[in-house]
C-alpha cells in the first residue's frame, strides 16, 4: 500500500506522499521506476492515490479525457463528479466491483485524498467524501501518519513540515511505505 497524507494550516495545504511500490512481499523502490510519484496534479488539485499501481494511468487518461466532467471545487462537486465518472471507469477503463456483493453501492475500488486550493478532501471506494480540517491520512501507514501528525500538529506552524512527519513514520514504520517523499503545497483561498 502507502502512506500517503494532507494538512491544512495557517491558510495553506500540502499533499504528501511515499514512493514504494509493493506486489505482495516484492518492493519496487522508486530508484527503479521512472515514475514513482502516488500524487496526480490535474487542473487546480493534486492527488494521491493508494490501492493498485493500475490507478494512476487509469484516472490520468480519465482526467485528460473527460476534463468537462471534472470539479473537485467542493465536497459536494467531488460527490458528484464521482457519479458520472464511474460509469466511464466501468466502461472505458474495465473496472471490477463484483466481489463486493456485501457493500450497499458498487466500489469504485479507489481511496484518495484530495488538496485545492479550497481545501483537504478524503474520497473512499464507496464514493463517500470527506473535508477535513486538519489532516488525514490513508494507506497502510496511515495510522503512524496520523500518530505523527497528530503529534506534531499545535507544535508546527507549516502544513508541509506536519504532512512530512507523517508520511516519514509511515515510511518508518510501514513495510509496505519507504521514503524517498514528494510533497505539493498550495496556498488557500476562502
Amino acid at each position: 500500500m502507502s502512506t500517503v497524507v494532507v494538512v491544512r494550516k495557517n491558510n495553506s495545504a500540502c499533499i504528501a506522499a511515499d514512493s514504494l511500490t509493493s506486489f505482495g512481499d516484492t518492493k519496487q523502490a522508486a530508484e527503479f521506476i521512472v515514475n514513482s510519484d502516488k500524487i496526480i496534479q490535474f487542473a487546480d488539485f493534486y492527488m494521491g492515490i493508494v490501492g493498485s499501481a493500475a490507478h494512476q494511468l487509469v484516472l490520468k487518461s480519465l482526467f485528460n479525457h473527460h476534463a468537462d466532467k471534472i470539479d473537485f471545487s467542493n465536497q459536494l462537486a467531488i460527490f458528484n463528479s464521482l457519479k458520472q465518472i464511474h460509469p466511464i471507469l466501468k466502461d472505458e477503463y474495465f473496472l471490477n466491483s463484483k466481489d463486493e456483493d456485501e457493500d450497499p453501492y458498487e466500489s469504485s475500488r479507489v481511496d484518495s485524498l484530495i488538496m485545492t486550493s479550497k481545501g483537504i478532501y478524503g474520497l473512499y471506494s464507496l464514493r463517500e467524501v470527506d473535508e477535513y480540517t486538519q489532516y488525514w491520512a490513508i494507506g497502510s501507514g496511515a495510522e503512524y501518519a496520523l500518530g505523527a501528525m497528530f503529534t506534531v500538529y499545535d507544535q508546527l506552524d507549516s502544513a508541509e513540515q506536519i504532512a512530512l512527519a507523517g508520511v516519514k513514520a509511515g515510511a518508518k514504520f510501514d513495510n509496505a511505505s519507504d521514503l524517498p517523499l514528494t510533497s505539493f503545497t498550495l496556498q488557500l483561498t476562502h
